[in-house]
């Protein structure tokens, strides 16, 4: 087992802080898409091929980290389908902080037994501050949200999804660390099979007679989806990057100020509407931010 992790440092938390801005973004896209689960695998394929000649030429990952490598890449196929879902039948701003946000409880609350690391009470009070902040942002209009339960069923099961491979994804990250000191690779490797596998199953699933119109609209949203790809990769590595310098709970618990930068998307693309529990669910956040890098 690694050395304990170092406490979070200011250039750490503004590293995760524009992750956070980069994963909101490519979430938005899909959300506004006229077929969520197509715009979720295109965005994931585009990304592949983009960063496919660089994961190339860094060559294969180690020996150590490949099975934390493969074992992501299957978990990674449930979120995708499970994010899909979600954005299927609730609104961005009310799914999204429920998924992001209830992840990072999850973790804090499994990181002693599983990665070693024992939280301190200001890691504590920040993440059930964040978490306290997202289900504020998340559930202020519950009721305008269509088939509110399945969204929401959908959400939670994601949160558990995202705690588990955060987990994997965080260890095999500083297995390659210690392996290779390219992190990176890890994360262009990933992402490579993310763009396979969800792809492929999806395309398996859907009737052969709606496969050519599935070809058009990804004709037509393909350089959109290069853009989601890239943030999408470029999050997450910025992501597994910062819990080889500091606490796993920690990095997951900053990652979730997306939901700021979601709520923000949705308001202003998405004309979606906010009022004063989400403000306050805002603040929470930023409270909860603040005590993290305290701790």
């Amino acid at each position: 087992m690694p050395p304990a992790a170092p406490t979070l440092t200011w250039p750490v938390v503004g590293a995760v802080l524009c992750g956070a801005l980069l994963h909101a973004g490519w979430n938005t896209l899909v959300k506004s898409s006229n077929d969520k689960p197509l715009d979720t695998a295109l965005v994931h394929t585009m990304g592949a091929l983009a960063v496919l000649p660089f994961a190339l030429l860094l060559g294969l990952p180690s020996r150590d980290a490949l099975p934390y490598l493969l074992l992501s890449s299957v978990i990674h196929v449930g979120y995708y389908a499970a994010l899909a879902g979600a954005y299927q039948n609730g609104e961005l701003g009310m799914t999204y902080p429920i998924m992001r946000g209830f992840a990072p409880l999850l973790v804090v609350l499994g990181s002693a037994s599983v990665v070693g690391e024992v939280p301190g009470l200001a890691t504590w009070i920040g993440v059930l501050a964040i978490t306290l902040g997202v289900a504020l942002v998340g559930l202020a209009h519950p009721g305008r949200a269509r088939h509110h339960g399945k969204a929401l069923a959908y959400a939670f099961a994601n949160a558990a999804i995202i705690a588990v491979y955060t987990f994997v994804d965080g260890l095999g990250a500083r297995t390659e660390q210690q392996a290779s000191a390219m992190v990176l690779r890890y994360v262009l490797w990933l992402s490579v099979l993310d763009g396979i596998v969800y792809p492929l199953l999806l395309w398996r699933r859907r009737p052969p007679g709606q496969r050519a119109d599935a070809l058009a609209y990804a004709r037509a949203r393909w350089p959109l989806a290069v853009l989601g790809g890239l943030a999408s990769i470029a999050s997450y590595a910025i992501a597994l990057w910062a819990m080889t310098r500091a606490p796993v709970a920690s990095v997951a618990a900053l990652r979730e100020t997306s939901v700021l930068f979601g709520a923000l998307l949705g308001m202003l693309l998405l004309r979606e509407r906010a009022g004063p529990q989400r403000m306050l669910g805002t603040l929470a956040v930023v409270a909860g931010v603040m005590a993290l890098k305290l701790g």
